[in-house]
Formats: structure tokens, sequence, C-alpha cells
């Protein structure tokens, strides 16, 4: 059984696997290369090696009761869409809330995580790190590496035929930290994912003209969904995601991209996908149609050719004179400190079952975490991967045999679709509530909903056809909660406290009484229906 287990990286994943090893007993010892928490959300000016970098404007893709640690709720004066600075306070509160500090080694970083001599009977590792230029060599009984995987920049010059000639200023997304670089300049973003967006309208406030080339569009969505309610609240419930998964795949494409363009139509804007078969990750700014609209952001098609001081788009002849380019082309990610026998990188994901442990070795002592883009939250689906990790290292939990796993890791790899559900066209994507059901399955933490109906239905209706958020996965196992039912029953309160600075008493009419009612019968039917 593990006992001694390294964490590599005090990011959000980090903090989460500090706290699960606490919770089972084991000794956690995490060695953060920087001289802080927070990974991803610890904005600095400069660039900083082997960390991910933000710029300074950065806020959550996914809201706050989406978004936080299943045991620990944001703040309910924070905003539904958190800064990155308060998302760091957060981070900071959860470390000092859980007494994770003390378990952190700063200035510290990991050289090498190799197999000690006797591993096929120990499982152990021997994990070198340096610290302050002194280096020093430890055993390990278990590892969990949670260095996320937006630290190394994916720059394909080679695809820019030209680039070399260009006179003016270029850089990768990475470099990014405020905009007032493209003051009165002409700047082009190659790129639509979240990163390139966000510069694009952040460029085009400042900039004389900003370009934002494409190469196979993309859904942009609001941050504000039906209602002005919050676009994951809406989007992930259990019962949406049912119904998705029962349908065939065209059908879930064509009734999202129905939905999606009611808001935008995204034809007339030259941003629909090409492939819409295949759900592309989306893309969240609430800025940017009214910045295209407005002329002060252009999109444009994949770059044909670069020119000493301008660039020619492909299906065009005429050359755009670009003073900046900014790549917001993508990352790669790699574990320099661990050997290829170990855990090997090929076509952007490495061979892991369940996105977690490699398949091969003799002990399953190594666990990769955060190694995944899901359609949710990444902070609730490290910490599930986390909770079951953890019990695989103690032994509670056991792994199937490694031909099991290795066969269904090349069935993802193959990704080959089922034809119902939502199809994910890049390596690392996934089904986010199908996806962390399965590992609370694992440690018999999944939300018993049929039994839950007979002895407290409001919380099950509330956790059907309510949001997915995270408090539902401490309802119930190891680490139950005892706060999860009333931070489930109170989570649109808490949404609606900042928003709410201004309230109208309403009175209810007798057709909208009546109306209630009706819902509530057809209710009951559906309920019925689903669940006998």
């Amino acid at each position: 059984m593990a006992k001694r287990v390294a964490i590599v990286g005090a990011g959000v994943s980090g903090l989460a696997s500090i706290k699960c090893c606490l919770e089972e007993g084991l000794e956690p010892t995490c060695f953060e290369r920087s001289d802080d928490l927070g990974g991803l959300w610890r904005f600095t000016e400069h660039v900083e090696e082997g960390r991910a970098s933000l710029y300074k404007s950065v806020v959550s893709n996914s809201c706050k009761e989406m978004s936080c640690y299943s045991d620990f709720p944001f703040p309910e004066d924070y905003p539904n869409y958190i800064p990155n600075s308060q998302f760091l306070e957060y981070l900071k509160m959860y470390a000092n809330h859980f007494n994770l500090l003390k378990h952190i080694q700063f200035k510290t970083k990991v050289c090498s995580v190799t197999k000690c001599s006797d591993f096929t009977v120990s499982g152990q590792w021997e994990v070198v790190t340096m610290h302050e230029e002194k280096q020093e060599s430890a055993i390990f009984d278990a590892v969990m590496v949670c260095t996320g995987f937006l630290t190394n920049p994916y720059l394909p010059l080679d695809s820019f035929p030209g680039i070399n000639a260009f006179k003016g200023q270029y850089f990768h997304s990475r470099q990014y930290k405020h905009p007032d670089i493209f003051k009165d300049k002409r700047v082009l973003v190659i790129g639509m994912g979240n990163s390139g967006t966000d510069i694009a309208v952040e460029a085009s406030h400042l900039a004389e003209k900003v370009f934002l080339s494409t190469t196979g569009g993309g859904w942009v969505i609001s941050r504000i969904f039906d209602s002005g309610y919050p676009w994951d609240m809406v989007f992930m419930t259990r019962f949406q995601n049912m119904l998705r998964n029962s349908l065939p795949t065209p059908i879930v494409t064509w009734l999202m991209a129905r939905k999606i363009n009611n808001w935008l139509n995204h034809a007339n804007y030259g941003l629909i996908p090409e492939d819409r078969t295949q759900l592309k990750e989306f893309v969240l700014n609430d800025e940017l149609p009214g910045r295209i609209i407005t002329g002060k952001v252009f999109i444009r098609p994949s770059i044909k050719e670069v020119k000493e001081n301008s660039v020619m788009f492909n299906n065009t002849s005429k050359e755009e004179p670009i003073d900046i380019i900014v790549f917001a082309t993508g990352y790669t990610f790699a574990f320099p400190f661990l050997d290829e026998s170990v855990v090997k990188v090929e076509d952007g994901q490495a061979s892991l079952y369940k996105y977690i442990f490699p398949a091969h070795l003799q002990k399953p002592t190594l666990a990769i975490i955060g190694l995944i883009k899901p359609l949710g939250s990444m902070i609730p689906t490290g910490e599930t991967q986390a909770r079951w990790a953890v019990r695989v290292l103690k032994g509670v939990n056991k792994l199937p045999p490694p031909s099991v796993m290795i066969e269904e890791i090349n069935a993802r790899r193959e990704n080959k679709p089922s034809w119902f559900g939502l199809c994910y066209c890049k390596a690392l994507q996934s089904d986010y509530i199908t996806y962390i059901d399965e590992l609370l399955t694992y440690i018999n933490a999944k939300p018993k909903l049929f039994s839950m109906l007979l002895t407290d239905p409001h919380l099950a209706l509330t956790v059907f056809f309510g949001p997915c958020s995270p408090y539902q996965f401490r309802l119930t196992g190891p680490g139950k909660w005892e706060g999860a039912r009333n931070a489930i029953m109170t989570q649109w309160d808490r949404t609606f406290k900042v928003t709410k600075g201004r309230v109208v008493q309403e009175s209810p009419s007798p057709f909208e009484s009546f109306l209630k009612l009706f819902s509530f019968l057809a209710l009951l039917v559906a309920i019925f229906l689903i669940f006998l």
C-alpha cells in the first residue's frame, strides 16, 4: 500500500490531490517550481518556464457554481464568472481551509521521476528535485503528476510561408499579457480558440485594425444563456446529458447548431465550423459579435502567404498590411521528468487508462491528474480523478488487467463514432457528466437517483433536472460532505445574489400560477416515464 506520495505541481489539480491524499491517510509532498500556488490562475507579468501563462484580463469560462471544489463553494459575493485574481484568492482560501500549505515545497523543480530498482515488487519511485541549486533525492511509494497541458506552446511556423521574411513582430499567445502593445497597430490573430478570440477582442479596443484568422471556424457562445442564466448551469444537467446521449449524433448536432445560431447566425459572421458533425471546444466570448458587426474585428480564412509587411489570405488576392501577428495555435504537452517508457506522448495524447493511469506499469503507483479536456470545468474533473486515483494508489480500488486497459485506450485512440450523443473531434476531449459519473461509480460516490427519489424527492429532482454542480459528487460515498445537499438546494440563490443589486416586487398573475401547476404535473409524468 502506498504511504508517501509525491505530487508534482500546486495548481488546481495538485491542491485537490494533496487534500485527497490527506483524506485517505497518506503522506503527500507537493513540489512546486514557482514561489506560490495557483498554477494557471496565478498571473505574472513575465512568462515563467514550465508554468502555464495567462493574460491580465482572463476570466473563467465556467461559472462559480460549476467550477468549485465539490466541498468548498466560492464565496457568495464572488461574481458568477471569476477574474483570475479572485480565482487565485479562492485557491488560497481552499489551501488554508484544509491546511494544505505545509505539504508544499515551493521553488522546487522536479528533475526526474524514475522507477526504483525493485519497482516490480515495491512500486516505488525515486524523485530527484532541485531547490536553490541544491539537488536532492527521495523515495516515494507513489507519484501524482499535476502539471497540466498548457506549458509548451505549439508554434507551427513551417505552415506559414514567408514568415521568416516578416519585418513586424510575431509571438505565441502564451507571451501575451496586456493589450497596450496593439495601440494603433494592424493586428492579425491566428487561431479562433478562447485565447485567440479574447486577444482579438481586446486588441480591437486599441488597434487600428484586427483580423482573426480561422481555418476550421468554431461555435461561439456567450457566458450569458437563456434568460440571463450562466451557460453551463443550463447546458450541463443530467437530464439534458441523458437526452443528448440517447439521440442520434446528426440530430444532436443539428439541435445544438440551431440553438447556438439563435443567438448568433455563425454563417453570416464567417464563424461556422467546417466540420459540424464533431464537437469542437466552445469559444466563450460575449463581445466578439459586437466587435465584428461594428467593424472592429474582421474574420478571415487561413493564411496563404506572409510577406515583409503584409499577409495574403486564402481565397483572396488582396494583401493586408500587418504590424503584429499573434499565434494562438495551442499547446503540446510533455513530461520531461519522466522517461518515455513510463508515459509516452503521441499525437497529442498519452496512453492512459481513464486519462489517468499508464496501463503497462507492473504496479499502478503513478497517476496523471488533469490531462483531459472535459466539456465542463477542470476543477471538479481533476478533483474527482484524484479521489479515485488516491484510492487506487492506496490499494482500496483495483485496476482491471493491463490487456483490458490497453484495449480501452486503443479504442479511444481510434475515436470511432458511436452514432449517438455528441461526437468529440480532438484527443483528450470527453463528455463531462458521463466521465465524472464513471469515476464516482468506482468509489461508490455516484448519486443514487432512484433511491433518492423515494427518500428525498425534492433533492432527486434538483439533481436530475438542475445543474450538475460539483456538490452532487459529495452526496454519498467516501468523502461525503454534510453540506452538499444544502449547497445544491441554494446554488441558484448564490448565483443571483451578486446580480440582484436592485429588487423589484412582482405580483404573480393567476395565469402564471396555472402554468406553474400544469408544468409541475407534466414534470411528474416525465419523472414517472424516466424512472419507471
